[in-house]
């Protein structure tokens, strides 16, 4: 069955990743990338895809509900996988009313123009709508609790997860009270190329790159589950190809290291690279500064379900994955550059 795709965010991080993937497994699709191209979204990631007509993009924010349900409507939508959000706990801490207008509003805004759409559709059973979620949401484990998993409580502890959890529980409520066709993932960090550099992977390949120093918040001991971009790409394409609508995912890379641990191997990585550094050992680049409010200290994802489920394990091995980082990076300097232009805002 051809899909009428709606991918929103997808000029941002993962949104762009997604979009190169799907094209590459799914040419038959019709896929329409919806995007506000705030701060995180950045149009040239996927320009050449719109000049080679590979994808249609429509400039739109999940506030403006007029021009939301133009785009449904004109576009025929069958599926949609909602990745647009405010991401970054920092600026959650700054400035909370836009990750509830975005995270919350927005999500709203969709699910209703979604539903509208799908009723007029006489119900079709082939309709699928994928919110992609976090596992901050969460909160954060002990060093000897259980990796997150479906059945986890919620119990998030910044604006930014609060807006998620909130946006998933919104997502939740309308498959059970509509039965709108409805999938939620939550992922583990992701990095990769197109990230933003205000994430901790590109601002340290960054500040090595230009010899600046690389903040560490408190003594660097906060632990994450890093997954690829990729790995999470294939996810998300068997989820909406395969899952039954209800159905919730928790998608984790296995690999947990403290952030400390992390930024020293990127560091080495970077030594090790061919290119010339203004600065080595890139270490010594490291500066402690005074940790995040309410930092979360430890995440981590129990994937068995979407094994068990979908066959799904991540392939791509934390070393394995930041070479192949930091090679785009060096290789894509100046969209570094044009992109940290755009805006100053760069935190770990």
């Amino acid at each position: 069955m051809k899909r009428n795709l709606l991918i929103t965010g997808g000029a941002g991080f993962i949104g762009s990743n997604l979009v190169f993937n799907w094209i590459k497994k799914n040419p038959d699709d019709k896929i329409i990338v919806l995007d506000a191209l705030t701060y995180a979204g950045n149009i040239s990631n996927i320009k050449d895809l719109i000049e080679n007509k590979d994808i249609i993009f429509e400039q739109v924010n999940l506030l403006d509900r007029v021009r939301l349900d133009s785009v449904i409507s004109k576009y025929n939508i069958t599926h949609v996988i909602h990745m647009a959000a405010e991401s970054h706990v920092d600026r959650s801490i700054l400035n909370p009313k836009m990750f509830i207008e975005t995270n919350v509003v927005g999500t709203f805004n969709l699910l209703e123009s979604f539903r509208l759409h799908w009723q007029k559709s006489d119900y079709n059973a082939n309709f699928k709508f994928l919110h992609v979620s976090t596992d901050e949401v969460f909160g954060a484990l002990s060093d000897n609790e259980e990796s997150f998993c479906e059945t986890t409580n919620y119990k998030p502890s910044s604006p930014y997860s609060a807006s998620k959890a909130s946006s998933d529980h919104l997502a939740w409520s309308w498959h059970k009270t509509y039965n709108l066709p409805i999938l939620i993932s939550n992922c583990s960090n992701n990095y990769g190329p197109f990230q933003f550099p205000e994430k901790l992977i590109p601002l340290t390949i960054q500040n090595i790159l230009l010899g600046k120093s690389i903040p560490i918040y408190g003594k660097g001991s906060n632990i994450r589950d890093w997954l690829h971009v990729d790995d999470h790409c294939r996810a998300l394409d068997l989820i909406l190809s395969k899952a039954k609508p209800g159905s919730r995912y928790c998608i984790g890379g296995n690999n947990e290291i403290r952030n400390l641990d992390l930024v020293i191997l990127i560091c080495e990585l970077m030594d090790q690279s061919s290119y010339q550094l203004p600065i080595t050992p890139s270490k010594d680049l490291l500066n402690f500064v005074t940790d995040r409010v309410g930092h979360d200290y430890r995440y981590a994802i129990n994937s068995e379900c979407i094994n068990n489920q979908l066959g799904w394990n991540p392939e791509i091995s934390l070393k394995d994955g930041l070479k192949k980082t930091i090679k785009w990076y060096i290789n894509n300097q100046h969209w570094l550059q044009d992109i940290s232009m755009k805006n100053k805002f760069t935190s770990s």
